[in-house]
C-alpha cells in the first residue's frame, strides 16, 4: 500500500473502529467509509463531552496560508476545537508547510484530523512528519479486501454485541460485498431487528427481492416527472447503504450535462461523448419544460444537497428529497 512505502514515524496505528480523540490524528487510506465513519466517531465523542465544541471543516485544495494558526488559536470563550481537513492528497503547498509546524503542545482543547485517501504522494512531507511524533495517531483505513469482508461483517454484528450465522454472513457479503457502505446498512438495518441470531432466513426477509436503486436510476425518473418514484428509489437506495454523496455526484453529472447543452443550439453526441441517439432521444429530451430559472434553483438545492450531505445538516436526506423533488418538477417550486 502507497502509505507503507514511505513510513517513516512513530504515530500509533490503530483501525478505524478503534477511533478516539487525540490531539494530532491522520486518517489514512481509500475506504471512504472507514475514514468518514472515523472522522464522525471522533466528532461525536469530542461533541457529546463538550456541546459547545467549534468544528472547522476544510478542503486541502483549497487551504490558505495561515488558516490553521487563527483556526487552533484560543477563542475567547476557550471553547474546545476540532479541525477537520479533507482531502490532503490534493493539498496546498501553504498546507503542508503550516501543518509541518504545529506543535502538540499547542494544541490545547484542540483535536486536528488530516484525512488523506493514499492515492497519490501529494503532501508526503506533512505526512512524514505526522508518522514521526510519538503523540501522533494514525488511523487506518485501508480499501476491504474480498477476503475481508466476512470479517467485516462479523466483527459489526459483535461491536453491537450480537450474533450471526455464518450462512447470513455469506448472504450479505454475496448481496453487498461490492460497496462496503451498502454493506454496513444492511447490517445496521438487520440489527435494528430483535431477532436473537441473525441468519440466513432473516437476510432473506429483507433483501431477498432487493431493488437495484443507482443514482441514475433516481435521476432518470426524477428527469421524467415521476417524482414519487424517484423518491421511492431513493430511500431504498439509502435505506441500503448507498452513500448520499455518491448520489449528489451522480445527480450532479446528470444537470452538468443539461446544462451544458441547455443554450447550445451546436450541441451533439459527441459534446457529451455519447452517440446521437442518446443526445437527441433521451438527453436532449429531458429538456423539455425547463427555463433558466428552473435550472438555477436545482443547480442552488443540488448545493445544498451536497453541504448538508458533507456534514453541514443533521438530516441529509430532507435536502436530497427535496432536491429530488424539485428536479421532477423541472425546478419549479
Amino acid at each position: 500500500m502507497l502509505g507503507r512505502l514511505y513510513f517513516v514515524g512513530k504515530a500509533r496505528i490503530i483501525e478505524w473502529r478503534k477511533a478516539a480523540p487525540s490531539p494530532l490524528i491522520l486518517v489514512f487510506g481509500s475506504e471512504e467509509y472507514f475514514s468518514s465513519t472515523a472522522i464522525r466517531r471522533i466528532r461525536d465523542q469530542l461533541k457529546a463531552a463538550e456541546p459547545s465544541l467549534e468544528i472547522y471543516q476544510v478542503e486541502a485544495n483549497e487551504y490558505v496560508a495561515g488558516d490553521l494558526v487563527n483556526m487552533i488559536s484560543p477563542s475567547l470563550f476557550s471553547d474546545p476545537k476540532l479541525v477537520i481537513i479533507n482531502g490532503v492528497e490534493r493539498c496546498s503547498d501553504a498546507l503542508i508547510e503550516d501543518g509541518k509546524s504545529i506543535q502538540i503542545e499547542d494544541l490545547i482543547d484542540t483535536t486536528i484530523v488530516f484525512q488523506h485517501a493514499g492515492t497519490s504522494t501529494r503532501g508526503k512531507a506533512l505526512l512524514d512528519v505526522i508518522r514521526s511524533n510519538d503523540d501522533a495517531i494514525e488511523i487506518a483505513c485501508a480499501k476491504l479486501q474480498d477476503k475481508d469482508k466476512s470479517a467485516f461483517v462479523t466483527s459489526h454484528f459483535a461491536e453491537a454485541g450480537r450474533k450471526i450465522a455464518q450462512s447470513a454472513v455469506r448472504a450479505l457479503v454475496d448481496a453487498f460485498g461490492n460497496d462496503i457502505p451498502e454493506l454496513a446498512a444492511a447490517c445496521d438495518q438487520l440489527l435494528a431487528d430483535s431477532a436473537e441470531q441473525v441468519d440466513e432466513a432473516l437476510v432473506d426477509r429483507y433483501f431477498g427481492g432487493r431493488v437495484e436503486a443507482t443514482a441514475f436510476n433516481v435521476f432518470d425518473k426524477a428527469i421524467e416527472g415521476y417524482g414519487g418514484e424517484a423518491l421511492v428509489l431513493l430511500r431504498h437506495a439509502l435505506q441500503t447503504g448507498d452513500d448520499p454523496i455518491r448520489i449528489i455526484g451522480g445527480i450532479a453529472n446528470g444537470l452538468k450535462r443539461m446544462a451544458m447543452i441547455m443554450h447550445d443550439p451546436r450541441a451533439n453526441g459527441a459534446t457529451l461523448g455519447v452517440s446521437d441517439w442518446v443526445f437527441n432521444n433521451k438527453i436532449k429530451k429531458s429538456l423539455n419544460g425547463w427555463d433558466d430559472e428552473g435550472m438555477i434553483r436545482v443547480l442552488q438545492a443540488l448545493a445544498d444537497a451536497d453541504a448538508a450531505a458533507k456534514g453541514a445538516e443533521r438530516q441529509p436526506e430532507y435536502r436530497l428529497e427535496q432536491l429530488v423533488l424539485l428536479i421532477s418538477n423541472r425546478g419549479r417550486a
